[in-house]
């Protein structure tokens, strides 16, 4: 027989999380940089959801698109309906890895939009996503 020690919480804390794997949601829907604006936006509307998490052939992210920013895009006067997500001008979006601390996490969404990152592994694959709390 084994004995299993249980340690009771109190109801009244909460446990702040520490690194962002600690801290992050689910990926959600990922796809791939050929993806046209308009098919992302269908993907994000489908999936009620304000990201996407934007993959190259390789299966390593790349970037992670916010509907604001497709919107942006698409109502630009250089806009056509062959705009692709690897066409999209950025910085590559926002990554952190597992175990970075929470703190650093959100000090750069603060000071970098869009207030969400991709959490990858060492081989650049998707996790999960951390968004800023409102």
């Amino acid at each position: 027989m084994t004995l299993v020690q249980t340690h009771s919480r109190s109801t009244s804390t909460h446990a702040v999380p520490r690194t962002v794997a600690d801290a992050m949601d689910a990926t959600g829907p990922q796809v791939w940089e050929d993806m046209t604006i308009e098919v992302a936006l269908s993907v994000m509307a489908a999936a009620r959801t304000g990201h996407l998490v934007v993959c190259d052939e390789d299966g390593q992210c790349t970037d992670l698109v916010t509907r604001a920013r497709l919107i942006a895009v698409r109502e630009s006067s250089g806009y056509t309906d062959r705009v692709r997500l690897r066409d999209l001008s950025g910085d590559g979006g926002l990554f952190a890895s597992p175990p970075a601390p929470v703190a650093e996490a959100e000090y750069a969404m603060r000071h970098r939009r869009p207030g969400v990152l991709s959490v990858v592994d060492d081989r650049g694959s998707a996790l999960g996503v951390r968004a800023l709390s409102r």
